[in-house]
């Protein structure tokens, strides 16, 4: 081991794992129809130096940010190492981002270059025409893109292919540096970019022993982009600290991650709501059951489909709650009520449910869910954004903005996000239960419940809205749809409309991001159907 080696810092572990055991394949790359990428200790470390050497001849050190544009790939992992060994701060970007959003991020970071992918090359240059002074660092060119090689950027596989390169003399030894900048989801709004220090790796690694329990014989699995803080925390620290294998996915798939974890012998992985009632809406299959996944840790499962989920493909669920801003409480199998996003670690953590003067709920009664590390100051850090920073945890308690609630044993439970929930004729409705209803049609391949401004006008509620995706090849017919609808679900629940879409648009975490439907939603156009033109409406 290095003599000089600092436990937690991300490059320092990974060397310590390169040294012990070079050529083991930590994690491989399902890449779908394209050849997989497997990625030893040795890639990681060595390739990580060389992009460490790129940084430092592009005049990016400590506390300079920059931006990765890329789905789940071996680079973004060789990126990560590079800015830990330099002390530059990575700036993770939904790759999905375009435009204003791509830009406002790049800005909004003050990131001084960029590294990507030649799927994203006309979004990255439309962005570096507003922004001049960014040094686009390196491409890399990946099968399935036929971008041409473009000759006025560095080429980054020839970059990562090339001759090798020692760490930094100066060398970044602060566990207390800035690591990353992890963008929040953004449904409501610009996002804002949230600060990880380096020190908060290891906790992760704490996590994966003592809650989720992996073992040597576990191997790791996720869809969801590395550019959000689940698939880091749950699959790829852990994963890389512990030595213990994992699969990554280039993308998210919910028709095919059974096949991937059968094929790759995944005993565990990682999920969201949203991407659980996906993979739930999929058409059933004889062989659902048979795979060889122990455990999933879901963050988000809809009540509704809970017990179904775990039957239909014999796993159990390890529910949990979680941000990237803090906060953390887990309900694991056969412990806690279905429903139940758990309670915190005891002694570690507490949490309350709060009225608006932080006087603490009832039992059952709705509030915000605030939470604090007991023995240790509440630090949230939003890049560039003091004001924010500062009322996140106002009065010494990290404010989620989730309206939740307890029950008598003190199990919490989600309700909505503040400023959202659905209201109608006075009445909370839950998305996942029309969710549910119409995720078990056959024609339905993905589904998004939420609500637009009440036709009534009465303050709080809303008409609600599905959208939904066709199954490819089948026909949505709205009458049925609504005849399911008005037999699944009490009169209140049936939505008004129905939205017919090509796709659910998802953020980086897989969340439906309702407010673009919302925004796309017209009355008259033609992919819209009223509940009142069927005479279904109660």
């Amino acid at each position: 081991m290095t003599k000089d080696f600092i436990e937690g810092l991300f490059s320092y572990e990974l060397e310590a794992q390169f040294e012990k055991m070079p050529d083991f394949e930590v994690i491989t790359f399902d890449n779908g129809e394209f050849a997989d990428e497997a990625v030893t200790y040795a890639d990681l470390y060595l390739k990580g130096c060389k992009l460490a050497r790129t940084l430092t001849n592009a005049d990016i050190g400590k506390g300079d940010r920059f931006s990765l544009v890329m789905r789940n790939h071996p680079e973004f992992l060789y990126a990560m190492v590079a800015a830990s060994l330099t002390g530059a701060i990575i700036v993770s970007i939904d790759p999905r981002s375009k435009g204003g959003k791509l830009s406002y991020q790049i800005r909004d970071s003050g990131s001084k270059g960029i590294f990507l992918t030649n799927e994203f090359t006309p979004d990255v240059e439309a962005v570096l025409k507003e922004t001049p002074d960014v040094k686009v660092l390196g491409i890399s060119y990946k099968d399935g893109f036929e971008e041409p090689i473009n000759d006025r950027y560095p080429n980054l596989n020839e970059i990562i292919d090339g001759p090798p390169s020692p760490p930094p003399d100066n060398r970044n030894r602060d566990a207390n540096s800035p690591f990353q900048i992890i963008y929040t989801s953004g449904t409501t709004g610009d996002p804002k970019g949230v600060v990880i220090k380096s020190h908060r790796m290891p906790m992760f690694k704490l996590l994966a022993q003592l809650i989720w329990q992996y073992t040597e014989n576990d191997k790791l699995y996720t869809g969801l982009s590395l550019t959000h803080g689940n698939a880091q925390a749950v699959t790829v620290v852990p994963s890389l600290m512990l030595g213990i294998p994992s699969v990554i996915s280039r993308k998210f798939t919910k028709s095919r991650i059974w096949d991937i974890c059968r094929k790759h012998g995944a005993t565990s992985f990682s999920l969201l709501g949203g991407m659980m009632m996906g993979i739930y809406s999929e058409p059933a299959r004889g062989n659902d059951g048979d795979n060889p996944v122990r455990l999933v840790l879901s963050a988000g499962t809809p009540a509704p489909i809970w017990n179904d989920f775990e039957r239909r493909f014999n796993v159990k669920i390890h529910e949990w709650y979680g941000a990237i801003e803090g906060g953390f409480a887990h309900n694991p199998p056969g412990t806690g009520p279905i429903g139940s996003f758990g309670k915190p670690i005891e002694g570690i953590m507490e949490m309350q449910v709060v009225r608006d003067d932080d006087s603490e709920c009832e039992p059952g009664e709705t509030g915000e869910l605030i939470s604090r590390t007991i023995g240790a100051k509440e630090e949230v850090l939003y890049h560039g954004k003091k004001g924010a920073s500062e009322e996140k945890t106002r009065g010494g308690w990290l404010r989620t903005g989730d309206m939740c609630h307890r029950d008598e044993e003190g199990w919490l439970y989600f309700d909505f996000r503040k400023g959202g929930g659905l209201r109608r004729q006075g009445d909370f409705i839950q998305p996942e239960t029309i969710e549910k209803v119409l995720a078990e049609l056959p024609e339905v391949s993905d589904v998004c419940a939420y609500g637009i401004p009440a036709e009534s006008g009465a303050p709080g509620e809303s008409d609600i809205v599905a959208a939904i995706v066709p199954v490819a090849g089948m026909t949505i017919v709205p009458e049925t749809i609504f005849e399911a609808l008005s037999s699944g679900l009490d009169n209140n629940s049936v939505p008004s409309y129905l939205q017919v879409v090509d796709e659910i648009p998802k953020t980086a975490s897989e969340k439906n991001l309702d407010r673009i439907l919302r925004d796309d939603f017209a009355k008259e156009a033609p992919n819209i159907h009223a509940l009142s033109d069927y005479r279904h409406q109660a």
